[in-house]
């Protein structure tokens, strides 16, 4: 896994480069189907990506973000070329390029890079979780703990009651929406945040393939809003990711507010 890391690697230096020259600059960007934003840097990133795996593992698929090479093949390679591309555009630096190998739809080699702290973290399987080569973990605060930090993402289409959740949550934990849920799930594998609730679904695997193993290696956990393990190689039913401590409680409290019926739009 080490030759998949050092390439994961070589794209990440590459996405690092190309975030930082068009940051905070005259951007040329449109918007998805969903209505979000993506920028010309978002597609050269992903782009670049599925050349390079092209060239060096052709075998190999590619899912990203804004550009996928869908053969049915079990070694994938899953992009978020840009999460965060909203605040990207608004000249806020939280956004960060995430990159994992997932074979049969289970992550075993992912990176993040942060390119404005110049901070790199990285896992594989089963050998723990780093950042800039230094070990990290998770804390082990409960809900309820002073500093208890919960980073979670608005969205209208989300499975659950959200505002209820965070009222509930409001009770017992500080909560934030920086805007990156991968940023924020290194901020949970470096021991800064507690957990995220995402209620991503459509493309969140290419949002969280890379932070789900991170966070596991540092010694958290992540599922879906039922509370099972989740494939990368498809589309997610939400993520709870937590430091592991405070993870049931907190399945609890979005159980309690998951949504019986269709949404009317």
């Amino acid at each position: 896994m080490k030759e998949y890391l050092d390439f994961a690697l070589e794209i990440a230096e590459f996405a690092k480069k190309e975030m930082l020259e068009h940051f905070d600059s005259s951007f040329q960007f449109g918007f998805k189907p969903d209505r979000t934003i993506v920028t010309e840097t978002d597609k050269k990133i992903n782009h670049y990506l599925i050349e390079k795996v092209h060239e060096t593992y052709p075998n190999h698929s590619v899912v990203g973000e804004e550009e996928s090479d869908l053969n049915p093949k079990k070694q994938i390679w899953v992009c978020d070329p840009i999460d965060g591309t909203g605040v990207y555009t608004d000249g806020i630096p939280v956004s960060v390029f995430s990159l994992a190998y997932v074979e049969d739809g289970i992550p075993q080699v992912g990176v993040v890079m942060d390119p404005f702290l110049n901070k790199c973290y990285t896992a594989i399987r089963g050998e723990g979780a780093f950042c800039n080569g230094k070990p990290i973990h998770v804390n082990e605060k409960h809900l309820g703990d002073l500093g208890y930090r919960v980073n979670f993402e608005m969205w209208n289409h989300a499975k659950f009651d959200t505002l209820s959740v965070v009222g509930e949550l409001l009770k017992s934990a500080r909560i934030s929406c920086i805007g990156s849920v991968a940023r924020s799930c290194m901020a949970i594998a470096s021991g800064h945040f507690s957990c995220d609730l995402f209620p991503g679904t459509e493309h969140a695997n290419c949002d969280m393939a890379a932070s789900s193993l991170i966070v596991e290696e540092a010694g958290g956990k992540v599922t879906d809003f039922e509370g099972n393990p989740q494939r990368f190689d498809q589309d997610l039913n939400g993520s709870i990711i937590t430091n592991g401590v405070s993870h049931d409680e907190i399945l609890q409290k979005v159980k309690t507010y998951m949504k019986t019926k269709p949404e009317v739009e």
